[in-house]
């Protein structure tokens, strides 16, 4: 930076951070102090002031309050930021927002996602007082199916001696519905004269 340079950088402090500030140096001193390589000429007093007032705090410069912005926030648009620390915090904070992202598309599929399932209790009528109750569940639960899982099952009776089976399932709404249910169970027509849906509640 040049000696013009330095002053419109310390002119460019705005009023608004220095009242703000209430006049002790900022992190925007900090920024344009490290950028000058040499102290200002006697005959630019302010500028010269300006630069040992700063340097006095050395010390203290890591926790002056502000944010350190690039050097060109401050001064000249086309002054070359050489403190490092602006493109420095930006490609930063680029990388970290990238990395941010990264992990969470990354827990996100690992998420398994929701499943819509169903719980549903379904009467089987055999055709007569007759018929085995015992083979007829046991052609029921022999249907198989990904997505498909028996539950438990009692027999209720109907009238006349007969008793029907009742018996839970649940299911995964996207591959068993009830239609491929009752298509399979009928099959066994020598067991089953019908098949009911008797409650169906989501899960």
């Amino acid at each position: 930076l040049d000696i013009l340079d330095i002053k419109s950088c310390a002119q460019r402090i705005t009023r608004a951070d220095k009242e703000l500030m209430r006049y002790v140096p900022s992190q925007a001193d900090v920024a344009i102090f490290e950028a000058v390589s040499d102290p200002p000429p006697a005959n630019l007093c302010h500028a010269l002031r300006w630069y040992n007032r700063i340097k006095s705090y050395e010390k203290e410069k890591a926790s002056l309050p502000g944010v350190k912005k690039a050097l060109g926030k401050y001064g000249p648009a086309d002054v070359e930021d050489t403190t490092g620390s602006g493109a420095t915090d930006s490609k930063d904070d680029d990388e970290l927002r990238e990395e941010r992202l990264a992990q969470y598309e990354s827990k996100k599929a690992k998420k398994p996602a929701l499943v819509a399932k169903s719980s549903i209790l379904l009467d089987v009528k055999p055709w007569d007082d007759e018929t085995d109750m015992a083979k007829l569940e046991e052609c029921v639960r022999s249907i198989q199916a990904d997505g498909l899982v028996w539950g438990s099952s009692k027999l209720v009776p109907v009238g006349y001696g007969i008793k029907k089976l009742q018996i839970q399932c649940v299911v995964e709404d996207d591959k068993v519905g009830t239609d491929m249910l009752e298509e399979q169970i009928t099959a066994f027509e020598d067991y089953v004269q019908s098949m009911d849906v008797a409650a169906f509640n989501k899960i």
